[in-house]
């Protein structure tokens, strides 16, 4: 198996927890997580402007990148038991699309919720951090 990549925003405390739960779905180690932030990220993602790399997470997989909702069925078909949920993720792409834009507009009330504070708020240009964010910097393995 090759090694999958699954680039994240860390300056999003939502994002970092969700890299946390797939890390730790990921017993074999199948997945390895890199922030959009650092210079690795350029040469996995060539050709992406920044403003289309920092709109959504990727997975990069055998050279090939998914992005936003299509990382779902990839990424699951490498978790543990995470097969069937493939199946249905990949049987309807769109949903599958349409629930993490939901979720992506809505990560700063899903981070609050989660004790993990958003630095990127939906709406607001980046670079206008919000004070104080908690849950930064996750690391990297």
């Amino acid at each position: 198996m090759s090694e999958a990549v699954l680039l994240y925003d860390a300056d999003c405390g939502f994002c970092g927890r969700a890299v946390d739960a797939v890390v730790a779905w990921d017993r074999a180690g199948a997945v390895r997580p890199v922030a959009l932030q650092s210079p690795e990220a350029d040469s996995l993602l060539p050709g992406l402007s920044e403003q289309t790399r920092m709109a959504s997470w990727h997975l990069v997989v055998d050279g090939s990148v998914h992005s936003g909702g299509a990382v779902a069925a990839p990424l699951l078909r490498l978790l543990p038991g995470g097969r069937p949920l493939a199946s249905i993720a990949a049987a309807f792409p769109a949903l599958t699309e349409h629930a993490y834009r939901l979720v992506a507009r809505n990560r700063d009330r899903l981070g609050s919720a989660a004790g993990a504070r958003c630095t990127v708020v939906p709406g607001r240009p980046r670079g206008e951090a919000l004070a104080n964010p908690v849950g930064r910097g996750r690391a990297e393995r």
